[in-house]
């Protein structure tokens, strides 16, 4: 498939999925979930005060930032106009949310302290456009934090890429391919990225955090 075919079909899915995606009934999506308190934690490293939700789906994510740090700014990215229309019916203070491409970031440079991903970047066909996009926008010393589903079994990456994808993409789902960590080191190098870590946690979970380097005065 293309790149917009796969765009096309992430739309089609999402479209379907916004009503349902924070529901009882929101099936293989429930799994998304196990990512918030991993990014929290991240977050709580380091201050920030502009932070993108890079395919923020109907905004879970910054809600529950929003309770946390209720000072800070948000910004909810995502390719789907449902999802986004979920997102703006929670009226969440200091957050504005967007319909936009996340490898091509609608925004100004060095608008973000921090970037998070989660469960998104699967669905790239074009993974180097992302980072590049991570860089031009985070400010110097900012970071992002990528979650997502991986693995370093190399057969086992290749089944998913080769047969379980496809078969999903026939079922009307836009996953393109396993985000590993050879293409995450590549593309954040490629970019003049830094990663600071990459862990493949319980559940084949990517823990990943990159950084932009550079003077933040």
């Amino acid at each position: 498939m293309t790149n917009e075919e796969y765009k096309q079909l992430s739309i089609k899915e999402f479209t379907e999925a916004a009503k349902r995606y924070e529901g009882d009934h929101a099936g293989l999506y429930e799994m998304c979930k196990k990512d918030y308190p991993d990014i929290l934690e991240e977050l709580e490293k380091e201050p920030f005060i502009d932070l993108l939700d890079a395919g923020c789906g109907p905004a879970p994510m910054i809600s529950l930032l929003s309770e946390k740090y209720p000072d800070r700014h948000y910004i909810g990215l995502d390719l789907t106009p449902a999802m986004i229309e979920e997102a703006k019916k929670k009226n969440i203070p200091n957050a504005v949310f967007v319909v936009g491409d996340c490898e091509n970031f609608p925004f100004e440079e060095n608008s973000f302290d921090a970037i998070i991903c989660s469960m998104s970047f699967h669905h790239y066909p074009n993974p180097q456009a992302f980072f590049n996009s991570v860089k031009r926008c985070l400010r110097p010393k900012g970071r992002l934090i990528l979650r997502d589903v991986t693995s370093d079994n190399k057969p086992l990456v290749w089944l998913m890429n080769k047969i379980e994808m496809p078969l999903a993409n026939l079922f009307g789902h836009g996953d393109v391919q396993v985000p590993t960590r050879d293409l995450v080191y590549k593309c954040c190098k490629e970019a003049g990225l830094k990663v600071e870590k990459f862990e493949i946690r319980k559940g084949m979970r990517l823990h990943c955090v990159v950084r932009k380097e550079g003077d933040s005065k």
